[in-house]
């Protein structure tokens, strides 16, 4: 009975320190890290899923972990694309960005820009605010459209062109009429007049600053003397020349 019961405690033993080691790496030992292909494997799977933050995770993992990973190139484009499917605009176009800088002469170029140019533009809120982000999503759709005129991201470029425009229009508009309400016929007959200027590829936006400059010109000089009133005659002269 006594030999049955040690012969029994040798083999528990022996299993044990057999498993146990297994034990021990599974609680001790770190884990081993995703490999550069399963991080990217798993990004794409949550992309199709919708799950765009755990893919930018993934994406960004894989990048900063794997740079020199035949993986990596794609994870860059799709780490912006997952940003930009979040609606994290502003990201997106950092990660565009970083992209274009590392890969001037990548293939994904031409989206990547006009991608930049649309998450700037997607960060468009109203007409009373600064444009910084619409200016420069039309930077972007100039040089989609005229560095890569034959690609399928030129046409939709030409489209977002006009709509920034448009915009930067309305803006300086707004800002006119703001002046014109308030009585501040100066301000707005200048801020008309660069419209005026700067706006001819809108003739309804032109035509309506136009009408607005003659009015507040008109409205301005009451309120100068003779010889200021000389000198502003010659600076409305001077626009109708140079129009």
């Amino acid at each position: 009975m006594r030999i049955r019961i040690l012969s029994f405690l040798v083999v528990f033993i022996l299993l044990f320190c057999v498993s146990g080691c297994g034990i021990i790496d599974y609680y001790f030992l770190p884990k081993p890290e995703d490999t550069a292909q399963e991080l990217y494997e798993a990004g794409v799977e949550s992309m199709k899923e919708k799950d765009y933050y755990d893919a930018a995770e993934y994406f960004a993992k894989l990048k900063d972990r794997y740079p020199f990973s035949p993986y990596t190139i794609k994870a860059e484009v799709s780490l912006g694309d997952a940003y930009f499917l979040n609606k994290k605009y502003f990201d997106a176009s950092e990660a565009y960005k970083e992209f274009s800088a590392l890969h001037p002469g990548s293939e994904e170029i031409p989206y990547v820009l006009f991608q930049i140019g649309l998450s700037n533009f997607n960060i468009f809120s109203s007409i009373d605010r600064p444009q910084a982000n619409i200016t420069e999503a039309l930077e972007y759709f100039y040089r989609v459209e005229e560095a890569y005129p034959d690609s399928q991201y030129a046409k939709a470029s030409k489209d977002y062109i006009v709509k920034c425009r448009r915009i930067l229009a309305d803006h300086e508009l707004y800002i006119a009429d703001f002046f014109w309400r308030s009585e501040k016929y100066g301000s707005a007959w200048k801020r008309y007049a660069y419209v005026v200027r700067n706006f001819k590829d809108l003739p309804d936006v032109q035509k309506y600053a136009m009408k607005q400059a003659e009015m507040s010109y008109y409205e301005y000089q009451k309120t100068l003397s003779q010889d200021e009133r000389e000198k502003l005659h010659g600076s409305w002269k001077e626009l109708f020349d140079w129009l």
